[in-house]
């Protein structure tokens, strides 16, 4: 059974494109610009792009933005704070905050498909003060500390 996840645009009077799978095994829906207008994003510059896409995600599970692996092998382009978490109380326009490492300006024009969002499953948890924690083989060995 497919989970239905209900949405709507943000502004019905602006043409938008729906979130869609590409592929049959796709586990991400590509996200799409839905500005009128061109919008360049200079080398080490970020900018918020608007889809004009609301979603009513279910309780217990979350939106990902992630980036599109063509955009950043081909451009450097990516998803800034990836990935950007929708959570499910969530009920404005789904936006994605992308970045310019790469080396020429890059354009996005409407409708390019700029980000994936994948629906994931969570759990939230109790925190609970403890004066000891279980030992463990790799203790408080961190950055690096497991190999290369």
């Amino acid at each position: 059974m497919k989970l239905k996840i209900y949405f709507k645009k943000f502004d019905e009077s602006v043409d938008s494109a729906i979130p869609e799978y590409h592929s049959h095994e796709a586990a991400g829906m590509d996200l799409c610009s839905s500005s009128g207008e061109m919008i360049t994003i200079q080398p080490g510059e970020y900018k918020l792009i608007p889809t004009n896409i609301v979603l009513e995600i279910p309780k217990g599970y979350e939106g990902q933005v992630r980036p599109r692996s063509g955009l950043a092998l081909k451009h450097g382009i990516t998803v800034l704070n990836s990935p950007g978490t929708i959570d499910s109380d969530y009920r404005g326009e789904v936006k994605v905050i992308l970045i310019n490492h790469g080396e020429k300006p890059f354009d996005i024009s409407f409708k390019d498909r700029i980000a994936q969002l994948i629906i994931s499953e969570y759990h939230t948890a109790d925190l609970i003060p403890a004066q000891k924690l279980s030992d463990t083989k790799r203790g408080e060995g961190g950055y690096g500390s497991t190999g290369k």
